[in-house]
């Protein structure tokens, strides 16, 4: 029998009404089980829908998460990180720790804290990471992007649990002017501002879904593991601002920071936009 839930859906890291990504948060999500979830987040056709749980593995973690896309689970995936951890504050009935958030998720455990710049999560380990030396993977991607490989300035595995590709443009122009056909990989793909502009880079997030590309509006998943790569790697300094969705109409920005036990921050703006209650 249906039960009514808690629900809220989330704008994050946006700069202005609906100019971010949005996530479905389901609260008091105890009792449905993973066909149900999965049943629910196809139905939303968010990028992403979460539901939040009681801890199981860790005494520490404030609430579980599971994070869902239309067609699949993630262990982690950043911009319902921030949505979700919002949607619980938001909820909370108790007083609730200041300083530190700690989220259980597929992916472990996922610190989370406030900032001026709005919540940030600290970037998780890399699954995989080092140079794309698949000359043919590399290939079918430079194909798929419909740019030159003398346009790719390099290119890395940054795979934080999305399984994400980089590839470094020349230019935020460049990464701005993309037309991409299918490919079935997650994809990202960045490239500088000029110097003194508000953001530093820009970024597009292209995965597949149905048989089709689609654009994610702003990643936190991506944009951490690229803060990651692009920091070790000397290409920026932090703190630093990323730019996404422009191609779509949004108006997305990424904090990134990195703390002095090298440990990278992202963060963004949340806003509850729809709030109410689901039956499931």
């Amino acid at each position: 029998m249906a039960k009514t839930r808690r629900f809220v859906q989330v704008d994050v890291f946006g700069t202005g009404p609906q100019s971010g990504n949005p996530v479905a948060v389901v609260l008091d999500a105890e009792g449905l089980d993973t066909a149900q979830m999965q049943r629910f987040a196809h139905w939303t056709n968010l990028s992403e829908t979460t539901f939040v749980l009681p801890p199981t593995t860790d005494a520490t973690a404030d609430y579980r998460v599971r994070i869902f896309t239309p067609v699949a689970e993630l262990p982690f995936a950043g911009h319902p990180t921030l949505g979700t951890c919002h949607a619980w504050l938001e909820a909370a009935t108790a007083a609730v720790r200041d300083e530190r958030i700690v989220q259980e998720c597929g992916a472990g455990l996922v610190e989370i804290r406030r900032t001026p710049d709005g919540l940030a999560f600290a970037g998780p380990p890399l699954l995989r990471s080092g140079p794309l030396d698949d000359a043919a993977l590399l290939s079918d991607v430079v194909a798929a992007l419909g740019i030159e490989r003398g346009d790719v300035l390099a290119a890395e595995w940054v795979d934080n649990g999305p399984g994400w590709i980089a590839i470094l443009l020349g230019s935020a122009q460049q990464v701005l002017d993309l037309k991409p056909s299918f490919i079935d990989l997650d994809v990202g793909v960045v490239g500088p501002h000029a110097p003194g502009a508000p953001a530093a880079i820009e970024v597009r997030a292209f995965f597949p879904k149905d048989g089709s590309l689609v654009e994610d509006p702003v990643t936190g998943s991506l944009n951490a593991s690229l803060a990651d790569w692009l920091l070790r790697t000397d290409r920026l300094q932090a703190p630093y601002a990323a730019r996404q969705g422009t191609a779509l109409g949004r108006a997305g920005r990424v904090h990134i920071t990195q703390d002095e036990a090298g440990t990278v921050w992202v963060a963004g703006q949340t806003v509850s936009v729809v709030e109410g209650v689901v039956r499931l």
